[in-house]
């Protein structure tokens, strides 16, 4: 795929994990365990995936600037430097929240995962956010 293509793949595969997260929430509410779990393995593969994609295409094409001026450019700002300080922190976050679960320690896993599934959802949204105002914005 070539590196102009990436930032739609990229913003794909956060809505994607935004969807599977949300699904499996919704799962588990319902105590539907098995398609809860394929949801957010599903949800932490397209997340492994962006990772990926992303780290590729900022590799080969550095940094892009934001283009927008006025009210939108602090907006901007804000929701990129809130999804980027998320995202660093969300990594640990899903891995332990995924350990747990597979452990079966899952009263550990439900006391983290309150907090994984809030933030994880609100990366993978702004990084959706990000993408729209940066490229078509």
């Amino acid at each position: 795929m070539s590196a102009p293509a990436l930032p739609t793949l990229n913003a794909a595969l956060n809505a994607s994990s935004a969807v599977l997260l949300v699904a499996g929430y919704l799962f588990i509410r319902r105590r539907r365990v098995t398609a809860h779990r394929a949801c957010m393995a599903l949800a932490v593969l397209t997340s492994a995936v962006f990772l990926v994609s992303y780290v590729t295409y900022h590799v080969q094409v550095g940094s892009v600037r934001f283009q927008g001026t006025g009210w939108i450019r602090p907006l901007y700002f804000t929701i990129l430097v809130t999804h980027t300080v998320l995202a660093v922190v969300i990594v640990p976050l899903v891995l332990v929240t995924l350990s747990r679960a597979l452990r079966g320690r899952f009263d550990r896993h439900r006391a983290i995962a309150r907090v994984t599934l809030p933030l994880w959802l609100y990366v993978s949204v702004t990084g959706v956010v990000v993408y729209v105002m940066l490229y078509h914005g």
